[in-house]
């Protein structure tokens, strides 16, 4: 299998930079192959802007899907950009390593993602009719690829427990699950998070460290979280609302775009 982890964190020496080491040394010991993008080390520019666009004429107005589709379509996107959709491309799994700062990933790893998802390449794709509204959610250029997160977060796992003060961690990943990970195509598995990463000593380490090896020894075993694919019958067209009748006893919210099979 062929792994690209990117790792979105300033301190190597943290303990997001201790996970990647374990992480690494673990796939590469199953036999798979491994590459990381270090967003810090690599400088990564995190806004969209007229560089991204080098063939984008200086007096034209920057309008982003357009100008990152014709980019796309004619191989002219920044280098950095394409260098890193070509890891994608490569990748059997992706894993999007980083820790929770207010509630969602840090600002560079959302500028990868806004910067690297191009238009043609991770939306954009498929046609838009009365039957069919483009190959998204479950479908699209990176369909039959996996793809996983490798969180840190400061509170105790009960602070985003279904009652907890945070919100359950679900929800808070809900938008990269669903709407980064399994919008372009990505069988998205259950996270790994690590809770309380402020007050780890070296028993806290070694505990995760293991739970950290045995999940990604299984990780091609492990199943996806059962989102429902958009084209596939549950939702209306054009409108893309869940067809009534589908869901389970009190769901509603993000709880609706899970098949019952799937609710963990």
């Amino acid at each position: 299998m062929k792994v690209l982890l990117v790792f979105a964190h300033p301190e190597p020496r943290s303990l997001n930079g201790a996970l990647r080491d374990v992480a690494v040394s673990e796939l590469e010991a199953q036999g798979h192959e491994v590459r990381v993008s270090d967003l810090h080390a690599q400088g990564w520019k995190s806004q969209v802007d007229r560089a991204d666009f080098p063939a984008l004429p200086a007096r034209s107005r920057l309008k982003v899907p357009g100008a990152s589709k014709d980019a796309f379509v004619a191989d002219g996107l920044s280098a950095d950009v394409a260098m890193e959709i070509e890891k994608l491309r490569w990748a059997d799994t992706l894993i999007l390593q980083f820790p929770l700062w207010w509630f969602s990933m840090p600002a560079i790893l959302k500028g990868w993602v806004d910067r690297v998802f191009a238009y043609g390449f991770a939306y954009g794709v498929g046609e838009h009719s009365d039957h069919r509204w483009g190959d998204r959610y479950g479908e699209g250029s990176l369909a039959g690829k996996k793809a996983m997160l490798m969180v840190t977060a400061g509170g105790w796992r009960e602070h985003y427990s279904a009652r907890g003060i945070n919100g359950p961690i679900g929800d808070l990943l809900f938008p990269i699950h669903h709407g980064i990970l399994f919008y372009p195509g990505y069988q998205v598995l259950p996270p790994f998070v690590v809770y309380q990463a402020d007050r780890f000593g070296e028993r806290d380490f070694e505990t995760a460290a293991q739970r950290l090896r045995e999940r990604l020894r299984n990780l091609e075993t492990t199943a996806p979280m059962a989102y429902r694919r958009q084209n596939a019958g549950d939702y209306t067209i054009p409108e893309c609302e869940l067809r009534p009748g589908l869901e389970g006893a009190g769901d509603s919210g993000f709880a609706l775009h899970l098949r019952d099979d799937g609710k963990r």
